[in-house]
């Protein structure tokens, strides 16, 4: 990187330039952060509207985990569909895997379409692998809003709150900075937590449990 300097002396009308090659700017401002196509002085916020992926393909930039994840039409609106009706313990997973976000600022709009066992969904941050994440998810067949981390396969909540649950869209937001949850539900700042589980950029990604069949729709992440 160059460059150039001019200083003017007023008194001697005469300008000196300064060129400054191959300059290594080592100031941490100008260092990266730990994830991928991000670069400095440009927008990292990216939406996925799944508007430009074929209806019954799995969309561009995911990968299925578990489940069974494809791109469906809502009232001519595309989304994301969890479809399979999986057992009870198990954890419907798809994943962004080429990026990779530490400090995040994740949402997406669900709703809940059908679910004996489970419904509604969530989304999940600095993930490793489809057993080790970050998760808050809304169920609205219990009534609540709540956070996890989950480590090798195995739940641990963080934090939970009561809400009414319904089947209409409503918006899921979580921001986390180094240990420092904080979860949104529908604009409204419900659920605080602290955990050093992951600490190192991750993965991002929507879930559903069991047989939640779900539609997910522009999932957005900055940071």
């Amino acid at each position: 990187m160059s460059v150039l300097l001019r200083v003017n002396f007023h008194r001697g009308r005469y300008v000196v330039p300064i060129l400054l090659g191959a300059v290594v700017l080592a100031s941490p401002a100008f260092r990266f952060a730990p994830s991928v196509g991000v670069v400095a002085g440009e927008s990292s916020q990216k939406v996925w509207d799944f508007e430009s992926d074929v209806p019954g393909k799995v969309p561009s930039d995911f990968s299925v985990e578990v489940g069974k994840w494809e791109v469906a039409s809502d009232g001519g609106n595309h989304v994301l569909f969890q479809k399979a009706k999986s057992e009870d313990a198990v954890y419907n997973l798809a994943l962004v895997r080429s990026r990779s976000y530490r400090e995040v600022d994740l949402s997406v709009k669900v709703k809940a379409v059908a679910g004996e066992v489970d419904r509604g969904g969530g989304i999940v941050w600095r993930a490793k692998d489809k057993d080790n994440y970050y998760l808050c998810r809304y169920n609205p067949l219990e009534d609540n809003y709540r956070v996890f981390v989950v480590e090798n396969g195995k739940r641990k909540q963080l934090a939970s709150v009561k809400v009414p649950g319904d089947d209409a869209w409503h918006v899921l937001r979580a921001t986390m900075k180094g240990p420092r949850i904080t979860c949104y539900l529908d604009d409204k700042k419900l659920l605080q937590a602290e955990n050093a589980t992951f600490t190192e950029a991750g993965m991002i990604g929507v879930w559903s449990k069991a047989d939640a069949q779900s539609y997910f729709d522009d999932l957005s992440v900055a940071q």
